[in-house]
């Protein structure tokens, strides 16, 4: 069971949290014990799995042992997340998601992170053809949390849709795309080295590099702050964006990495997925598989 031998105090438990839960630099540790130096610390940012043998599962194997599965059973991890994605031709949307091509891809839904219960629901379904890959995504709701009218902004800060797309397993280079119930977009590549990650925006995002993209919004005016029922998006990445990650374009047997996402405001802040992730959306080893028919 995790404890110090420091009088119990909140803010000095929460600085041991922070460094074992988060990458923070220059953490000031004096509040958390008796002040034997100068110096701050960084954090080390355990694993989930970790961070739960040091918070109660290592008590629980000693205080309990006869309640302990075995090691196997209890560490396993569950299996993947695995759509199989169908071949279509080229197509137009309205952001309705109610062009005919949609009728053969069926709906996977995202479940809330950590477990926790929603009101709301999400899910997507994907179509792949020749030229790129199309991404429907749609969840209930009842008001447009969304402010922020132009591209390339930090739209994860307010309701929105995320895809992250890694077609290649051997290098830790993906591609992630956001889009917002007004319709405004944030195209990046991730390179992600050792859990340290930085988004780059595409060069010369025009013709046919560029994503096409449209969102609606049902049972009210798509406005900030509008009542609503719900919203949709359907996005088409082309390959001709994902140049040069390797496994482009797919073929039928194809398997990329994948995940799929969704953040609401109207309670806070409220996050979805489709693979389950722990703290970021960037725990790409947790992503789910697509299998192009």
């Amino acid at each position: 069971m995790f404890g110090t031998d420091t009088t119990p105090r909140r803010d000095a438990f929460q600085i041991y949290y922070r460094f074992l839960e988060t990458d923070d630099e220059y953490i000031d540790c004096a509040a958390s014990h008796h002040l034997q130096g100068f110096w701050q610390i960084y954090g080390i940012y355990l694993p989930d799995d970790v961070l739960a043998k040091v918070y109660h599962k290592n008590a629980e194997r000693i205080l309990f042992p006869y309640n302990q599965k075995s090691e196997a059973v209890s560490e396993a991890t569950p299996p993947g997340k695995t759509y199989r994605v169908a071949k279509t031709e080229d197509f137009e949307f309205s952001g309705h998601g109610d062009a005919a091509p949609w009728e053969q891809a069926k709906w996977e839904p995202l479940t809330p992170s950590g477990g926790r219960k929603h009101e709301y629901d999400a899910k997507f379904k994907a179509l792949y053809s020749s030229k790129g890959i199309y991404v429907l995504l749609a969840g209930s709701d009842k008001k447009l949390s969304a402010k922020l009218t132009q591209d390339d902004l930090d739209l994860w800060t307010e309701d929105v849709f995320e895809l992250f797309l890694w077609p290649d397993e051997k290098e830790t280079v993906y591609f992630e795309y956001e889009i917002s119930p007004l319709g405004y977009e944030l195209p990046l590549l991730i390179n992600n080295i050792d859990g340290k990650f930085l988004g780059w925006r595409p060069w010369h995002y025009e013709g046919e590099r560029l994503v096409r993209k449209a969102s609606g919004v049902q049972g009210g005016e798509r406005k900030s702050g509008a009542t609503i029922s719900g919203w949709t998006a359907e996005v088409f990445v082309p390959y001709e964006l994902m140049k040069p990650l390797r496994n482009v374009p797919p073929q039928p047997g194809t398997q990329w990495r994948a995940n799929f996402y969704r953040m609401d405001y109207d309670q806070g802040q409220s996050a979805w997925s489709w693979s389950p992730v722990g703290r970021s959306f960037h725990e790409f080893k947790r992503f789910g598989t697509l299998e192009f028919e």
